[in-house]
């Protein structure tokens, strides 16, 4: 089925347009149970996906759900409902296309169900929705096509989870259904096919185009030598906006975001259209920005990840990435933004926001030119999620544990999970756990005397409905004096968690100790004349990847190295000559004195977060052996730690079961794993978020899943949330897999170099470390002086 029917054909030749080789290919394929296809942005991987079921209604028109459509994001539905109809009226064909999200209203929905659209477009909570309801069966009973949008975005969340055993639910109900997935470039197609199948599905790649037009943006000021802001850049950009018609600027950050584009507004003096776009803002401003962008009417846009994906802006001409890119992934995806065409080359500038992201930029940059991708691993489909499928199941008809494991290990990410997991998982949400099932509100299901599982109570169906998703509040602590209950500010969840008693860090210019964590209060002290002791990072969200770091290594050891900047050149040079270059099988260790302190400085290369955790517990290890360890800072690359005594044999402590107890002990100490407890509980539904009427306050909900969570590890240490709470706390803030990659590619060799000056590449991490926000004309001038003084110590002219 490769030739298009007539009023079809006669659209295409109207707008000049011919299909793509794998438009026709997808469409060839139409009647094969699963296909993958993997295109480059702008490759029209969306109309490929549904040319097949244009062409099925409009060569056999039928009434009833025909084509169920699914995307990440409520908005990629709305405009995807509006790019369809346009084409559909056109060429007069009898189809009815609808959009469902949270933002329908209830009338729509009630109608949607009883008399489905041919083509229904959705996101993976409204589909899990809809198939908790006992009509499910009804409604999809004529369902042969699922599209799912942006896979390769699913993939790396609990909601792609979700939707792949929503998937293989509807493949029970229906099990001839066809389904096609769409995924942008991505470094392992197979993985991500098992991970839309169990097993493997065929993968369609479509020709890549042309090699992007990428460079690193050459600025007539030199980049500083640390912070993530890209201030002195703003010129060069501002010249390129007008060089443009729409530029896309990305960021890794919202509060980037806000900063650049605050400098770039100041420094517009030609008053050139310019906006903002990221989650954070208010719905009603990002849909004005959306409709400018749409329309032509924005020269630039400062963005994040909120544009990442496949809506298409309009004539966009330009990407502008501020910030080393952390994933070349990504970077091919952002990139794939500017000419949104098929077989036209993007332009894309990178813009490093200080000394060291300009080697990374440089890293990435090759590897985008030698389409050599990154990304981790995949781990097995968490069992937070299958605990709320579980009740999703039972909500629409009573059902066979047998029947349920058989349907779930279909779902891709579930496809190694064993029987034993699954009855604990059932075991949980029938009971609560071996120390709640005395309670009466845990106890939701129950076993019938034909063995078939039902809920206990019917009424609980709407408490289950209310909370179906995935997607977590990111939820900010409020910090507050402990004397005076004066409140300072706000820090962010994962930060506050990371903190024990003892630690210093800076709020609103000035120094706090950190007291203890209640609810949703960050109870802190004044604490006069110390250096912080944890740093608050501004940076990326986001860890360099493995593969880009190993690049990275791979870069400081090349005999040329034209291609960086002089002043970078010379920095790698002058950290030859005066220490080693850190080297990917080694451990490279500096010790110095500096500000009065024993400075020693551990490059790890295994990404932000893990850099963090292992600065954490070298402290502890480090207090162990009396060395004194007063604070620390970490960046991507590498932990500085100071304190009273240097570090003599650094050899001791890389001891990876050393490492590990110190991890159990840094655990039971702080309230990270309460925090992520909170989360786990929320999604398993132990404590649900949403009720009739209302909906649990953030301080609510951490008041009970703290108590759970204390009640749980004094009672039953095994339970299953405890037990998942400990692989979300490994595999999220900590990052200690990473750490343990490290050990592993180094052997836990390390090169120890003792100096009696701060040495080159040491000395971004003081700037990293003392970047106290103080107000007023004089800030950047201070920092600049403090550089300027280090790169002297450092023999930097």
């Amino acid at each position: 089925m490769t030739a298009l029917p007539p009023e079809i054909d006669s659209w295409f030749a109207a707008k000049g347009w011919h299909p793509h080789p794998h438009q026709l290919e997808m469409l060839a394929r139409g009647g094969d149970p699963a296909t993958l296809l993997v295109a480059p942005t702008g490759g029209g991987k969306t109309l490929a996906g549904f040319l097949p079921t244009l062409v099925e209604l409009t060569e056999n028109p039928r009434k009833g759900l025909h084509t169920l459509y699914i995307s990440p994001l409520k908005a990629l539905a709305a405009d995807m409902r509006r790019n369809l109809t346009g084409p559909i009226a056109e060429m007069g064909l009898p189809i009815r296309v609808e959009d469902r999200s949270g933002d329908t209203t209830q009338a729509r929905k009630k109608a949607q169900r009883a008399d489905p659209p041919e083509i229904l477009l959705t996101t993976p909570e409204s589909l899990a929705l809809l198939l908790s309801y006992e009509d499910a069966p009804r409604v999809f009973a004529n369902l042969e096509r699922v599209v799912v949008d942006e896979v390769h975005a699913l993939a790396e969340s609990k909601r792609g989870d979700q939707l792949m055993l929503c998937l293989a639910r509807l493949q029970t109900l229906r099990p001839d259904l066809r389904r096609v997935g769409l995924s942008a470039t991505v470094e392992d197609p197979p993985a991500l096919s098992r991970f839309f199948m169990a097993g493997g599905c065929p993968v369609l790649t479509a020709d890549p185009g042309p090699d992007p037009d990428i460079a690193m943006l050459t600025t007539t000021a030199p980049p500083p030598w640390s912070g993530g802001g890209a201030a002195y850049a703003i010129p060069d950009v501002l010249e390129e906006v007008k060089k443009h018609k729409t530029t896309l600027i990305f960021h890794n950050t919202r509060a980037q975001a806000e900063i650049f584009f605050h400098n770039l507004w100041l420094a517009n003096d030609e008053g050139l259209p310019i906006g903002i776009h990221h989650g954070s803002l208010a719905l009603d401003q990002r849909k004005k920005v959306e409709a400018a962008m749409v329309a032509g009417d924005l020269r630039a846009i400062v963005c994040t990840g909120t544009l990442d994906l496949g809506l298409d802006w309009g004539d966009v001409d330009l990407v502008v990435q501020v910030g080393a890119p952390k994933n070349v992934k990504r970077l091919v995806q952002r990139i794939g933004r500017a000419n949104h065409r098929y077989n036209a080359p993007s332009r894309a500038l990178l813009v490093p926001a200080n000394r060291w992201e300009v080697i990374e930029c440089q890293a990435a940059l090759e590897a985008v030119l030698a389409r050599d991708l990154d990304g981790d691993p995949r781990g097995p489909g968490p069992r937070d999620v299958l605990c709320q499928h579980i009740l999703i199941a039972a909500c629409s008809a009573p059902f066979d544990a047998d029947a349920l494991f058989a349907e779930v290990t279909r779902a891709g990410p579930y496809a190694a999970l064993t029987r034993a997991q699954f009855d604990e998982c059932l075991d949980f949400v029938a009971t609560g756990g071996y120390a709640l099932r005395a309670y009466d509100r845990w106890q939701r299901l129950k076993q019938r005397a034909d063995g078939l599982w039902q809920l206990r109570d019917p009424r609980a169906t709407q408490l289950i409905r209310m909370n179906i998703g995935t997607i977590q509040d990111t939820d900010t602590l409020k910090v507050r004096m402990r004397q005076n209950r004066k409140q300072l500010g706000e820090v962010e969840e994962g930060f506050a968690a990371s903190l024990t008693p003892g630690d210093t860090f800076l709020i609103g210019g000035r120094i706090v100790r950190f007291e203890s964590l209640k609810e949703m209060f960050v109870d802190v002290s004044h604490d006069r004349g110390r250096k912080p002791k944890i740093a608050v990072f501004a940076g990326s969200k986001f860890a360099t990847s493995t593969q880009l770091s190993e690049r990275i290594l791979r870069l400081i050891h090349r005999v040329d190295l034209t291609a960086l900047p002089a002043h970078t050149r010379e920095w790698i040079g002058l950290q030859r000559e005066v220490s080693h270059l850190p080297q990917a099988g080694r451990i490279l260790v500096e010790s110095f004195p500096h500000y009065g302190r024993a400075q020693t400085v551990i490059y790890g290369f295994a990404g932000r977060g893990a850099m963090q955790t292992l600065g954490l517990l070298l402290t502890r290890r480090m207090e162990e052996a009396g060395l004194g360890p007063l604070g620390f800072v970490a960046t991507d690359y590498a932990t500085l730690i100071w304190g009273l005594h240097p570090v003599e044999e650094p050899a001791f402590l890389f001891s990876r079961q050393d490492l590990v107890d110190a991890l159990e002990g840094w655990l039971s100490e702080n309230a990270l794993m309460k925090r992520s407890f909170k989360a786990v509980a929320n999604i398993a539904g132990l404590t649900p978020r949403n009720f009739p009427g209302t909906r649990a306050s953030g301080r609510q909900a951490t008041f009970s899943s703290a108590i759970l969570y204390d009640t749980l590890r004094k009672y039953d240490p095994n339970h299953l949330l405890l037990d998942i709470t400990r692989e979300e706390a490994m595999r999220g803030l900590i990052d200690f897999g990473r750490i343990e990659e490290m050990l592993d590619r180094t052997d836990a060799r390390v090169d120890h170099v003792i100096t009696d000056r701060v040495t080159p590449f040491a000395a971004p991490l003081f700037l990293e470390a003392g970047r106290v926000p103080v107000e007023g004309a004089g800030r950047e001038a201070l920092i600049q002086a403090e550089a300027e003084a280090l790169m002297r110590e450092a023999g930097l002219a």
